[in-house]
């Protein structure tokens, strides 16, 4: 493999992914800087892997972290990962490329579908988490550990679990709405009891349903009768929609839990990485300082857009 991976072809009309900034390669805006740093990840990648797909074409990722880090821990780095596959000659053509960020901990136990994209061999995964209330989509980060399953006919694979993380072009940070003990006590057993009702609501439970509904309308009622002298973010403490056209990306406000800055090796920009609870989900994000609005501390929030991406734990 070693061999095949020194001799490599590229496609020509790539341009700079833009979420690129978020892990501090803002500066990286012309095709020369691009394919050195392509060709860079390729030549001294950090991880490697390979399959063979159903139609029998060896595909290879080739990974690169870029976070200047005392520490050795996978989880909180950040790089560039470039897909492509190899020729009879054993020659790897590049196809694509995108920025990562990996993810800490767990976000879901829930059961995880995936679906190939139309343009290229990447993938979208679709979870189901009863928290969020819609169906998650986002990037599929280990690709080839799912294409080798399926190519060995081992899906569908049960016990997976699910890392997210998302990458941010654009953030401020938001004071926290002040509670006392009792009143955050009381969120998370209501939090506890609208799972319970979710959860019985999808297996058809009509009571369940019914309830939900009440407590939507209440909801609604309460917050329009109090818009009209109150910010919307001192009555909202955190929520999870979907933005854009885009499937796998999100507006989000969330509760930050932790946070730390690193540097970009290489060009030495400053990145803030922030593990925020979101809607009872649990995901790291990465965005550029100079994007973020605001001085981030634990328990102030974070409000921004995102690119989702998983990591799907397979069980060993």
């Amino acid at each position: 493999m070693t061999q095949m991976n020194r001799r490599h072809r590229w496609k020509e009309g790539d341009f700079l992914h833009k979420y690129m900034r978020a892990i501090g390669f803002s500066e990286y805006t012309d095709r020369k800087k691009l394919k050195e740093l392509l060709t860079d990840v390729i030549m001294n990648s950090d991880h490697r892997a390979y399959t063979m797909n159903q139609e029998g074409i060896l595909l290879g990722e080739f990974s690169k972290n870029h976070t200047h880090t005392k520490g050795t821990a996978e989880s909180g780095t950040f790089g560039v990962a470039v897909c492509g596959e190899f020729d009879d000659n054993d020659k790897f053509i590049y196809e694509y490329y995108f920025p990562y960020l990996t993810g800490s901990g767990i976000t879901s136990y829930e059961d995880v579908s995936v679906e190939r994209h139309a343009d290229k061999d990447s993938y979208a995964g679709i979870c189901d988490d009863i928290k969020v209330g819609i169906s998650l989509i986002f990037y599929l980060r280990n690709r080839i550990p799912y294409i080798k399953a399926q190519s060995t006919g081992k899906l569908p694979i049960r016990g997976t679990t699910l890392t997210l993380s998302g990458l941010s072009l654009t953030g401020s940070i938001l004071f926290p709405i002040k509670k006392d003990e009792e009143q955050v006590l009381r969120v998370k057993k209501d939090s506890a009891n609208r799972n319970k009702l979710l959860a019985a609501a999808r297996q058809g439970d009509e009571d369940a349903i019914e309830t939900l509904t009440l407590e939507d309308m209440d909801m609604y009622s309460n917050i329009s009768r109090r818009i009209q002298k109150d910010d919307i973010f001192s009555l909202v403490d955190t929520y999870f929609m979907p933005y854009g056209v885009e499937c796998d990306q999100y507006s989000v406000l969330g509760e930050i839990i932790d946070y730390q800055f690193v540097e970009n090796k290489m060009t030495k920009e400053e990145i803030c990485q922030m593990t925020i609870c979101c809607n009872d989900l649990y995901f790291d994000v990465s965005i550029n300082k100079k994007d973020l609005l605001g001085e981030p501390k634990t328990g102030r929030r974070f409000k921004g857009i995102i690119w989702m991406q998983g990591h799907i734990n397979f069980p060993e």
